[in-house]
């Protein structure tokens, strides 16, 4: 007789699980996740053809897709006042622009978050809207007025769809080290901010980091970034099971974090499906980001961190009670995203989370995995708690604080 373990049987039994998977993953969602990430795309392609014939002077407006380093020159030869006008003319396309300085930046994300704001308490009025779609509509209502606070910095915001929106905490033009979270499944503008269970949304997860990190190195210029620009997949779903929305928004990631201004150095903080993101963004990612760190991950699409192609140190974190470790880590057939990050034959520095709870528990205060996010963040490495009794986490780095 065969034995299970034998490798062609155990492939047809592995074959047979993500089969299954994929069967319960239909069977659930319908492929609801593919229809419901489908919008209204009208505003944004006529955003994007009033910015294409727009014209300053005589000059043709750069391409939106041009490299930061040309977006980022084209506005320095304009200089402030054309750029405002710019931004206000256009601020669909200059909210979003990678490469345009951040004062305009945030400058015409506010006035493209007064234009949706109006536009849904227009909704909201509209006798024809049902019940539903105007609970929807007033919950957008109060999500752009709340992101509209004069407190806050939007880098990037797109209504359109379930939509997307990064925010950045700090001084970004100066900081020395930024740290960049990349949330999972069920992220979208609505989702982006809660008030309960605050810590598990990417406005609470960053707002919690910032703080952390100020506590762990007063003296250093930090900044955060919420990064939720992307589309992620809608709960559970057959998009949570491959990768085609984790290689969409690795390519936004990376051109991100590449024009991020100054030299700051970049700690990416991955969490769920966001480190499914990460991962295929790792081999791509500038030189100047150091660390990759995952928590709750179901994989990065990779059987190993040297697979990452990265050089950055990739860490991996996840707490006992977190449903994740249920999910059987499999790549079979672009089902499944490779191996466990948190097992030691991965290769990822493994780090403690004591203290959180469930899948969305990592960034609480007064947790481990937090105060090594923090760490991590603000480079000071000597103060890490690794997962096991020793420093095993640690070695081969630097004793340098920030190295």
């Amino acid at each position: 007789m065969t034995s299970l373990d034998s490798s062609p049987t155990l492939s047809v039994w592995r074959m047979l699980l993500a089969l299954a998977v994929v069967f319960v993953l239909l069977a659930t969602s319908g492929w609801t996740t593919l229809r419901d990430q489908r919008g209204p795309v009208g505003a944004r392609e006529t955003a994007l053809a009033s910015w294409t014939h727009g014209r300053i002077g005589h000059r043709a407006l750069p391409d939106p897709a041009a490299p930061a380093r040309t977006i980022a020159a084209f506005f320095r030869s304009i200089g402030p006042a054309q750029g405002a006008r710019l931004a206000d003319a256009h601020p669909f396309v200059v909210g979003n622009l990678n490469g345009a300085p951040l004062t305009l930046r945030y400058r015409a994300n506010r006035l493209s978050l007064a234009h949706a704001l109006g536009a849904e308490r227009g909704r909201v009025e509209d006798p024809r809207l049902s019940a539903t779609g105007r609970h929807e509509a007033l919950r957008r209502v109060h999500r752009f007025a709340s992101l509209m606070r004069q407190d806050r910095q939007i880098l990037a915001f797109d209504p359109t769809g379930p939509g997307r929106t990064a925010e950045v905490l700090g001084d970004l033009e100066r900081a020395q080290r930024v740290s960049v979270i990349v949330p999972g499944v069920d992220t979208n503008l609505l989702t982006f901010q809660k008030t309960h269970r605050k810590y598990s949304a990417p406005a609470g997860m960053a707002e919690s980091l910032y703080a952390a990190e100020r506590r762990a190195a007063p003296r250093a210029r930090t900044a955060v970034i919420a990064w939720a620009d992307y589309t992620a997949p809608v709960g559970v779903g057959i998009d949570a099971a491959i990768g085609r929305l984790a290689a969409i928004g690795s390519v936004r990631l990376v051109d991100m974090v590449a024009a991020l201004p100054g030299g700051s150095r970049v700690s990416i903080f991955c969490h769920s499906y966001g480190s499914v993101l990460c991962g295929v963004a790792a081999p791509r990612l500038p030189a100047r980001v150091t660390d990759v760190a995952v928590a709750g991950s179901p994989g990065m699409r990779v059987e190993s961190a040297a697979e990452l192609a990265t050089r950055a140190r990739v860490w991996a974190m996840r707490d006992a009670d977190d449903w994740i470790r249920d999910v059987p880590n499999l790549d079979l057939g672009g089902v499944g995203h490779g191996a466990d990050p948190a097992e030691p034959e991965f290769g990822a520095r493994l780090l403690s989370a004591a203290g959180a709870t469930g899948h969305a528990g990592y960034f609480e205060p007064g947790t481990d995995s937090l105060d090594n996010f923090a760490a991590i963040g603000v480079g000071s490495y000597r103060s890490l708690t690794c997962a096991g009794t020793d420093s095993a986490c640690r070695s081969g780095i630097s004793g340098a604080e920030g190295a």
